[in-house]
C-alpha cells in the first residue's frame, strides 16, 4: 500500500484502470461459471429425456425442468414450427373438395389425391421452418453463452500493456527526480523504481485470471455448440421421418 500511496499521478491512474479490469474480469469469471455449468448440466440431463421419450409433445410437457440447457430453446423454437405446420395442414387446401354429388370416382381420386400431395408439401414445409427455427436459435444462444467473453479477452490482452505504460512512466519520472536532485545512489533509484514496477504486477495480476478464465469458457461454448449442432440434426432427422411416416 504504501508504494501505491508513493506512486505518482499517473501511475495511480494506471492502477484504477487495472483494479477496475480485474473486479469486472472477476465478476464474469464467477457469472460465466455459473452459467455454462448450469447449461452444460441441464443439457446433459435434457439429452436423457430427450432420448427416453418417443414422442415430441410428451418431451414438450417436460422442458420447464431444463430452462438453463440451451437445447432446450432450440426444441421448444422448432417444435412450435412443427405444431404450426400441423395445424395448416389439418385445413384443407382451398379448392380440394368440392360440392358436386355427381363427380365420378376419377375426379375424387385426383381430390384425394391433391389432398394427400398437399399435406405433405404442408409437412415438408413445416419441416423447413423447423430448420430455420433451429438455425435462429443456436445464433441466439451461442451469443447468449459467448456474452461478456470479449472483455476477459480485452483484459488479457491490454492489461499487461497498461501496466507496462506505468511502469515506463514511473521510471521516467523517477529518473526526472535523479536527474533534478543530481544524485544516483541506490537508496535514491531503488523507491521509484519499485513504485513504478508495482503498474507491472498489477497488470499481469489482472490480465493472467482473465485469459485462463477466457481460454476455459470458450473451449466449453465450443462443446456445447458441437451439442446444439448435433441436437438440431437429430431432430430434423425424426422430423423427416415423421413426415415420411417412417
Amino acid at each position: 500500500m504504501d508504494l501505491v500511496l508513493n506512486a505518482g499521478p499517473v501511475v495511480k491512474l494506471v492502477l484504477l484502470i487495472l483494479v477496475y479490469f480485474s473486479v469486472v474480469s472477476w465478476a464474469i469469471i464467477f457469472f460465466k461459471f455459473r452459467v455454462i455449468h448450469r447449461a452444460t448440466k441441464d443439457s446433459e440431463r435434457f439429452l436423457d429425456f430427450f432420448w427416453s421419450k418417443k414422442r415430441f409433445d410428451l418431451i414438450g410437457q417436460g422442458l420447464k425442468d431444463y430452462d438453463h440447457s440451451p437445447l432446450t430453446t432450440l426444441f421448444r423454437e422448432a417444435y412450435q414450427e412443427l405444431i404450426k405446420g400441423q395445424r395448416q395442414r389439418r385445413e384443407p387446401p382451398e379448392g380440394s373438395f368440392g360440392s358436386d354429388a355427381d363427380a365420378g370416382d376419377i375426379t375424387r381420386t385426383l381430390r384425394q389425391a391433391a389432398v394427400k400431395k398437399s399435406e405433405f408439401t404442408t409437412d415438408l414445409g413445416g419441416v423447413e421452418n423447423a430448420k430455420r427455427a433451429l438455425r435462429r436459435a443456436t445464433t441466439q444462444e451461442t451469443q447468449r453463452l459467448e456474452k461478456f467473453l470479449t472483455f476477459l479477452a480485452t483484459t488479457g490482452s491490454t492489461a499487461p500493456f497498461i501496466g507496462l505504460f506505468g511502469t515506463v512512466w514511473g521510471i521516467m519520472d523517477s529518473f526526472r527526480g535523479i536527474g533534478l536532485s543530481g544524485s544516483a545512489s541506490l537508496a535514491v533509484v531503488a523507491p521509484g523504481i519499485s513504485e513504478a514496477l508495482v503498474a507491472t504486477a498489477i497488470g499481469l495480476v489482472a490480465a493472467i485470471p482473465a485469459v485462463v478464465g477466457y481460454n476455459h469458457f470458450v473451449n466449453k461454448v465450443n462443446i456445447l455448440t458441437g451439442e446444439m449442432d448435433n441436437f438440431c440434426q437429430e431432430f430434423l432427422n425424426i422430423a423427416e421421418r415423421m413426415v415420411r411416416g417412417d
